[in-house]
């Protein structure tokens, strides 16, 4: 029984492993190849010392093209954690009525949330780029930012939580003592839902740093990219003009900074809304 214990739990150490290291190499790779000027970047040893040019590297890239790497950066900003912020506030608001709430055709209703869970973004990036065009919000900040405040799966996530976190005795306790539905669920419930917010701000930020079609697809003017469509551009330029490539890979680098900073920041939070409603 011992030995078999040990070789089980031998097992799953490698396993974890392997999947850290399949994880962590493309971003020890990043962060070495940032590092890099352009002919030491395609050279056959990238741990050599030889080549190092941390600061030019990051002097080029904010001045570059009169410092349009700040500006995207500022978009991304913008969009993602304002988008987040209040797309999250949508979301759980929606989540909780469906959870505490009893109204006509509810369960279908939340059916049609369910099948938006399962639309891929870039299926929807068509239809909404014709909307934007006929009420005259394309190439606009708003062609970009009103769709991610939309989150089907933020809404399903929500409910979810919603049920772990707000117990309904509270709710008729709030009740009782004279409070309104919003006076509840602003001084109540939302103070309850915490962490569950705070789970799928992280969520909705996340695929809102990372969205690429949309802007793609929404967007010309260069001084309203994110960082993805951003450094894609200057990667494509990079095909005729090689000394875009170390700026594309220590802009990468820099562009999943937030993301880490938020993950570090918010983790006790959003550890304990991925197991809200887990044990009853």
């Amino acid at each position: 029984m011992t030995t078999s214990r040990l070789t089980s739990r031998t097992t799953a150490n490698a396993v974890v492993l392997i999947a850290a290291l399949y994880t962590l190499l493309p971003a020890l790779w990043l962060l070495l190849a940032s590092t890099k000027n352009s002919d030491a970047l395609f050279s056959s040893d990238i741990l050599s010392p030889s080549g190092f040019s941390l600061g030019h590297n990051l002097t080029d890239l904010f001045t570059m093209e009169d410092g349009v790497y700040g500006r995207w950066y500022l978009n991304s900003l913008l969009y993602a954690v304002v988008g987040a912020g209040v797309g999250s506030l949508i979301s759980v608001a929606a989540g909780y009525a469906f959870d505490k709430y009893d109204f006509p055709h509810k369960e279908k209703m939340f059916g049609l949330v369910l099948a938006g869970v399962m639309v891929p973004p870039t299926v929807l990036a068509l239809p909404l780029y014709l909307v934007a065009s006929n009420i005259g919000l394309v190439n606009t900040f708003w062609a970009v930012f009103i769709p991610v405040l939309f989150n089907p799966f933020g809404v399903y996530l929500a409910r979810l939580l919603s049920s772990g976190y707000v117990p309904g005795e509270v709710l008729e306790a709030s009740r009782v003592d004279g409070a309104g539905e919003l006076q509840t669920y602003f001084r109540v419930s939302l103070r309850m839902l915490g962490p569950g917010f705070v789970t799928v701000f992280l969520f909705q930020l996340t695929a809102i740093w990372n969205n690429f079609f949309l802007p793609m697809v929404m967007l010309s003017d260069e001084h309203l990219y994110p960082l993805s469509l951003g450094l894609y551009t200057w990667n494509s330029s990079a095909t005729v003009s090689p000394e875009y490539y170390p700026l594309v890979v220590i802009g990468s680098l820099l562009a999943v900074v937030p993301l880490i900073v938020a993950f570090v920041t918010l983790q006790r939070y959003w550890k304990s809304g991925l197991t809200a409603g887990s044990v009853k």
